[in-house]
């Protein structure tokens, strides 16, 4: 167990030490002694982990699965909103993430088949405007497809202008003001006023998601005593 352990802080290291240089340096300019020295590891750990410098792109372009938790609301529609003001959030602070978005819009010899809608969850803003449109959530006429593709194309341009002008700092302003101004030819009368667009929703989020972390570490706790 504790080998095991072990390996994936060893994991961890890597890919974290990995997407600090991608995102300073790009991925023509990392190489893998880059990677070796911001880990502080061996090289035969490297590639007993990773078979190559893509594959850790590749570890570093997945970690945005890990920061979509199941989301909370009822109407798939504030579901699709909730997703792109978590990721802006994730954005202001995590470096893998940061580095994720390099590599997926950079124009290098990086090429494993990613793509920036699959970095933007483009198949689960799908799935989820395909369940709002069942739902009666979107006007009629709204093509789905073509709605997951503007979002994805929006908040792509929307956070790489915030990097450039301001750090990401204005991140969460940006994505609200996105939403006020797209909404009205998504979502149906009944439902616009009542969606929440508003760049205070991430914190309502994320005292959930802190919420569902306590009643899961008591539930691990309660577990461990019985």
């Amino acid at each position: 167990m504790a080998r095991q352990e072990r390996a994936v802080r060893t994991r961890s290291r890597i890919v974290q030490a990995a997407a600090q240089a991608f995102r300073d340096q790009g991925y023509e300019g990392t190489s893998t002694t880059d990677i070796l020295k911001r880990a502080e590891v061996t090289r035969g750990a490297l590639y007993f982990h990773f078979p190559s410098k893509e594959a850790i792109a590749d570890a570093v372009v997945e970690h945005q699965i890990e920061l979509l938790p199941p989301p909370v609301a009822t109407s798939s529609l504030q579901r699709v909103i909730d997703i792109t003001f978590r990721l802006a959030r994730a954005l202001q602070d995590d470096i893998v993430l940061q580095a994720a978005v390099r590599l997926a819009v950079e124009e290098t010899s990086y090429h494993s088949g990613r793509t920036v809608p699959d970095l933007w969850s483009f198949q689960q803003f799908s799935a989820l405007l395909q369940t709002a449109q069942e739902a009666g959530e979107l006007l009629p006429g709204v093509d789905v497809e073509d709605t997951a593709t503007m979002v994805v194309g929006a908040f792509t341009g929307i956070q790489l202008v915030s990097q450039l002008s301001h750090s990401r700092r204005d991140m969460l302003h940006r994505v609200s003001v996105f939403w006020q101004t797209a909404l009205p030819g998504i979502a149906v009368p009944g439902l616009l006023m009542r969606l929440d667009v508003g760049a205070r929703r991430v914190d309502e989020l994320e005292r959930t998601d802190a919420a569902e972390q306590g009643r899961s570490r008591s539930g691990d706790e309660s577990d461990v005593v019985g």
